[in-house]
């Protein structure tokens, strides 16, 4: 009688552990459709994004040492040589890949920039810069890939180089400009090669550029 008591109180512990168990493992099984839903918010995240002209390896390290310099004196993040070929487009990183590719497909070739002066903007990501002569070839790049990126700019096309980042009084803007002159001499009539372009993530907020980085590269024939 004993033994039968026993057995039924043990079968009634065993049941009971299942049952915890059952209930345990339905609250901690991950939700399907949590995970769905992250996916999806990962895919639909959208940034800022840029198109860059890149200049030659050696006008690149000639223009590198220029803008080292002037940092030092006048302070402002560091940057890659670049022309920019569409403005600042917030979208999602496929949409932005999708378009860069379609974009370079539409200038294809190899094209030239010449500077025509140096020169000082009115906005920190136009402090300091070396001004482009609008050559068709130059303002064309720009217009097929901001037509690919649908993007329509307020005022017209300005190829620029710019080669310092900084908020500056307009004072130091002609100082530093001064300064870009006495360091190179001939860079106000630099002529050069673009032969790649690159898609940037370009976020305007960060000033420090620190978020900023290289997603894609194309090399034009």
């Amino acid at each position: 009688m004993l033994n039968n008591i026993f057995i039924i109180k043990f079968l009634s512990f065993l049941g009971l552990i299942a049952i915890f168990l059952l209930f345990y493992s339905i609250l901690t099984v991950p939700d399907p459709m949590q995970n769905v839903q992250i996916n999806e918010a990962e895919t639909n995240k959208t940034d800022v994004y840029s198109v860059w002209a890149i200049p030659s390896e050696d006008v690149s390290v000639r223009v590198k040492k220029l803008m080292g310099s002037l940092r030092s004196e006048f302070g402002g993040p560091q940057f890659e040589p670049h022309v920019t070929v569409v403005g600042a487009v917030r979208l999602t990183e496929e949409e932005a890949r999708d378009k860069f590719r379609k974009g370079c497909e539409g200038v294809k070739k190899v094209y030239s920039g010449t500077v025509e002066k140096i020169d000082i903007g009115t906005f920190f990501y136009q402090c300091v810069y070396l001004l482009l002569h609008p050559t068709n070839e130059v303002v064309e790049a720009s217009a097929r890939c901001c037509s690919s990126f649908g993007y329509n700019s307020s005022s017209p096309y300005m190829p620029h180089m710019s080669i310092l980042y900084a908020d500056l009084t307009d004072e130091e803007k002609k100082k530093a400009q001064e300064k870009a002159y006495i360091l190179d001499e001939s860079i106000g009539n630099l002529s050069f090669q673009i032969s790649r372009l690159a898609l940037y993530k370009t976020d305007t907020e960060d000033k420090s550029l620190k978020s900023w980085e290289k997603i894609e590269e194309y090399n034009l024939s």
